[in-house]
């Protein structure tokens, strides 16, 4: 993985609790990425080590001249914390260089309705997404479902509104709060399947056209309830694509197969030459536990959505929290993501290249 580091070119305050930060490309090239990707960024934590965390990109590789992320604060997040209160202009941060499975390709050919729903901070990818399509595809629209507590927590309020009024025929916002004032005359509550039909509806979409693509992004129920729509009208899933911010808590019931459980078990991992052996507790998955004892394995996101950390089951049995970062038959050779991995038996051992 390459890594840069990267100097602060602006901070801007998007809303109470989120910020975007804009950052200068590195003197001797331009980083290349895809509407819709992330970049991780690794920062100091108390105790002397480095913690990384990866961040969608809200700008557009075809309409922005900085790479920039935007940040929500997270009650006691290390990370988010420590960029809302302590980065500012000039400063430089390592960066890891961009990532994921989630993104757009324009092309000036297309002629297509991209439909894109979002809360809260899963606005990120899909503003670099609509501004991409926007800009390099003249012939598409785009269309933006987008909900939040209140006006003042909307992301990006006042850029989407510009962006809406620039071309109305081409772009369209249908906001949803959930707290929403006595003077709000949009809709209320949070984006379920009922209001999503109707609202979908309404931007004219038809569900079994070939010309509609649709990209979820934000908390796991509400992009659950987007799919039980989906699967209703027999949307393809080829014309469906969704980025999972952070893999399940541990708190959450898995489903395990009978008479197999999460226990503190011992693994292996074989990794440049040496093999490490260390035991993985119920609450960790193999790259928590590995990194716990100081050994440097590859990984970025730590969310299943990278791939960097991707390694081999070569013996024993292992459960993924969340497994859309892999292919069916990458699964079935045996391939696993080490930052969402939980041994199942003992003796498992790992391969990493």
């Amino acid at each position: 993985m390459k890594t840069y580091f990267l100097q602060v070119k602006e901070v801007i305050q998007e809303t109470e609790d989120a910020i975007t930060i804009e950052f200068w490309h590195p003197l001797a090239e331009q980083i290349k990425y895809k509407a819709g990707q992330f970049i991780t960024l690794i920062v100091p934590a108390d105790n002397g080590k480095k913690v990384r965390r990866s961040y969608s990109m809200s700008s557009s590789p075809h309409t922005d001249t900085a790479v920039a992320v935007t940040v929500k604060r997270v009650p006691g997040g290390l990370v988010s914390n420590y960029l809302c209160d302590q980065v500012k202009k000039g400063d430089f941060i390592e960066v890891i260089e961009p990532m994921g499975n989630f993104y757009v390709e324009p092309n000036a050919e297309n002629e297509r309705h991209v439909v894109l729903i979002g809360a809260g901070s899963g606005i990120t990818p899909l503003m670099s997404i609509a501004k991409s399509v926007l800009k390099m595809e003249p012939k598409s629209k785009v269309s933006l479902i987008y909900g939040n507590r209140t006006v003042e927590s909307i992301i990006f309020w006042k850029k989407l509104m510009d962006m809406e009024l620039a071309d109305r025929k081409r772009f369209n916002v249908v906001h949803v709060l959930s707290q929403a004032t006595d003077s709000w005359a949009g809709y209320r509550g949070r984006i379920n399947q009922a209001n999503i039909v109707v609202m979908l509806k309404e931007l004219d979409i038809h569900f079994r056209s070939e010309k509609e693509e649709f990209y979820l992004c934000g908390p796991v129920g509400m992009m659950d309830e987007a799919l039980g729509i989906f699967d209703v009208f027999d949307v393809p899933k080829s014309q469906i694509f969704k980025e999972n911010f952070n893999a399940p808590m541990l708190d959450e019931e898995l489903e395990l197969p009978e008479n197999e459980s999460l226990q503190s078990r011992e693994v292996t991992v074989k990794y440049m030459g040496d093999d490490y052996t260390f035991k993985v507790e119920p609450h960790q998955s193999i790259l928590d536990a590995a990194l716990e004892l100081d050994i440097d394995l590859p990984y970025s996101c730590q969310a299943g959505m990278c791939t960097a950390c991707l390694g081999k089951c070569v013996e024993g049995k292992i459960k993924m929290d969340e497994d859309d970062g892999l292919t069916q038959a990458e699964q079935e050779e045996g391939w696993v993501l080490t930052c969402v991995s939980h041994p199942l038996t003992d003796g498992v051992v790992l391969e990493i290249e």
